[in-house]
Order: structure tokens, then C-alpha cells, then sequence
């Protein structure tokens, strides 16, 4: 089968940075489904990985992408909730091979059904930054439970990326937090409003001053996607006291003790947590992610898809990943077909 990987981890303007691949297909064991991918997303997990992590050993080649939309083609002997034929979406886990190839195994507890109104490439958009926000509002930040005397508002960090993109959607569709996204560019304050922000504040400006100014009063929640290390003083400063403080990024020398004096609970979300260690609750992830598809089947969540590449090769995946590692991706860069 096709597929894109590499040998050493290195940048991305390296010769063999990615190289298209032929790898033996596999075949499904116990929970596994195997799936032909259709499309795949790039993500900023794929260049960290690509630029740190060596193939496994034993492996030969490192494939890359948590990202799919596809065709179920073949089940496991103890799999039971999909059958060949069937439509699927989904992120996979990063302690297994990746979606950069025709076929791919994945475990079908953590997969949905595909939107059936979204095309494949609008479908692989979707999986691991809804997740991300998903698992990060509800599972870490109870975004539902209510902090006393704080203005019930979310302020979103990096609101025009992949998670950001969609953070505000299922912020504005499943809860009535006010939503504060950040933007710098006129082309990503005007994204983010159209998801739904009804508030836009410039990320490279001091946020504290900005927020205030809402007249708010000082937000519940923050959940920053990118560059906290950034923006820590200021989320400590506005943040609401006994507030509730998210992030996915990896920031260096975070300032803990900023946010003792407020009592602000500080939360990290990785939704590759679940299928790493098999949790009891695996299977939540392909439940959100059928809710994330019943909601895009009723107009209700849109794709973040803005860039479309084809086909599925190295030559497309530089220029993805090279796009998303520049920071000024706007929602998501998917490509599809092999």
C-alpha cells in the first residue's frame, strides 16, 4: 500500500523530511477495524512528532497522521460496532502507526461516524480538534459547573487554529458561556467571528487591558490552544478568582505560582490519553465523536476545513506541514486521495 513516512526525525526542508513509501497492508486483530483512508488532516502533533521521534523499534519507517476520514474494509474478530462498508471519522492514537497511508488500523472504540453531509476531506477536518475541545470543556474544565462571582464567559487562546476553530463552535452549540476568542490578522478576526465568537480580542497585545474592557467582569474559564507561555501573566490577571485555567500546547517555565493566590485550577488536555493507556472510558471518544457528527449533519458545527490538497503524498504533506508549523494556518489543511 501507499503511504508517507520517514527514517530520522528532522525539518521539514530536510531532502527526506517525508518520502512516499510502500508499506505491506495490514490486518485486523481483536477490537481493530481496518480502514482505506479517503482523507487526512495535518495537525501541529504531526511536525512536533516529525521533528523528535525516530520510527519504533523494529520499524523501518515512522508514518505520521491522526487525522482520517475513510472506509471500514475489514473488522477484527472482536470488534462489533462497525461493519465493512461502513463511513467512519477519527484520530487515532500516537502510539501507533499513523493515517499517512492507504489502509490504516485503528481501535473502533475511539471512531465515529462520518457526517454524512461533509464531504472526506471536510469529514477529516474535524476528529482530533474536536476532541481536543470536547474532552477539554467537559472533561477537564466542567465548563458546565459555574464559578462563583465570575463573569460566565471563556476566553479562547489562538481562536482562528484547528482547535481554536472549532472550541468555539461546540462552545457556542453546548453551553451559554460567552465566547472570547483571540485573532491578530483582519482575515483571522473575521474567521473566528463567523464561528460564532462574539467577542475578538488581538493575541499580540497584552489580553488583560482587552478583556477588562468587555465589561464582563473577569472570565470562568480560559483555554489557551497555542503559545501560553506567552499569555501567562496576562490569563493571570484576568482570569476570575477560583477560575479554571485549560491548555494543549507545551509551554516552557510556566509560572505555576501566578495563579495560586486566585486559587485558579490549572488543566492540561491531550486526547491521545485514552487510547495510550486503554482507559476504563476508551470508548467516550467514538461517543463524542458520533455527537460531533450528529451536530455537522444538523448544520450546527461546520467544517474548519481551508485548505485542500490532492493527493495524499510526501510533495503535499511538506507544504502542509510547513504551512501549520508557520503558526498563520487558518483552520485546517486537509488532503485527500491516494
Amino acid at each position: 500500500m501507499k503511504a508517507v513516512g520517514y527514517r530520522i526525525p528532522g525539518p521539514i526542508d530536510a531532502a527526506a523530511s517525508l518520502t512516499d513509501i510502500d508499506l505491506p497492508e495490514p490486518s485486523p486483530t481483536g477490537r481493530d477495524i481496518l480502514v482505506e483512508v479517503k482523507a487526512v488532516s495535518v495537525n501541529p502533533v504531526d511536525y512536533k512528532v516529525r521533528g523528535s521521534t525516530p520510527p519504533n523499534d523494529g520499524e523501518a519507517w515512522k508514518v505520521l497522521g491522526w487525522d482520517a476520514a475513510g472506509v471500514v474494509r475489514a473488522v477484527g474478530p472482536s470488534a462489533s460496532l462497525f461493519q465493512p462498508g461502513d463511513e467512519v471519522f477519527y484520530a487515532g492514537s500516537i502510539s501507533r502507526s499513523g493515517t499517512n497511508a492507504e489502509f490504516h488500523l485503528v481501535d473502533e472504540r475511539i471512531v465515529g461516524r462520518k457526517p454524512q453531509s461533509l464531504d472526506w476531506a471536510e469529514a477529516a477536518a474535524l476528529p482530533l480538534t474536536a476532541l481536543t475541545a470536547w474532552e477539554a470543556f467537559f472533561d477537564r474544565l466542567d465548563v458546565t459547573k459555574p464559578v462563583p462571582g465570575a463573569a460566565p464567559a471563556i476566553l479562547i487562546i489562538g481562536g482562528a487554529g484547528g482547535v481554536g476553530s472549532v472550541a468555539i463552535q461546540i462552545a457556542r452549540q453546548r453551553t451559554d458561556l460567552t465566547v472570547i476568542a483571540t485573532a491578530s490578522r483582519p482575515e483571522t478576526q473575521d474567521w473566528v467571528r463567523t464561528l460564532g465568537a462574539h467577542h475578538v480580542v488581538d493575541h499580540s497585545k497584552p489580553l488583560a487591558p482587552q478583556v477588562e474592557a468587555l465589561g464582563l467582569g473577569a472570565p470562568a474559564f480560559v483555554f489557551s490552544t497555542t503559545q501560553t507561555a506567552a499569555h501567562v501573566q496576562d490569563v493571570a490577571e484576568l482570569i476570575a478568582p477560583q477560575g479554571r485555567f485549560g491548555m494543549i500546547d507545551d509551554p516552557a517555565g510556566f509560572e505555576i505560582m501566578l495563579f495560586k493566590r486566585k486559587a485558579v485550577s490549572i488543566h492540561h488536555e491531550l486526547m491521545f490519553t485514552r487510547p495510550i493507556y486503554q482507559t476504563p472510558d476508551m470508548a467516550e471518544q467514538g461517543r463524542i465523536l458520533n455527537e460531533v457528527s450528529r451536530l455537522a449533519d444538523q448544520g450546527k458545527l461546520r467544517t474548519t476545513l481551508t485548505e485542500r490538497l490532492s493527493p495524499i503524498n510526501a510533495a503535499n504533506l511538506k507544504h502542509a506541514h510547513a504551512l501549520v508549523e508557520s503558526g498563520k494556518a487558518r483552520g485546517k489543511v486537509v488532503l485527500e486521495g491516494f
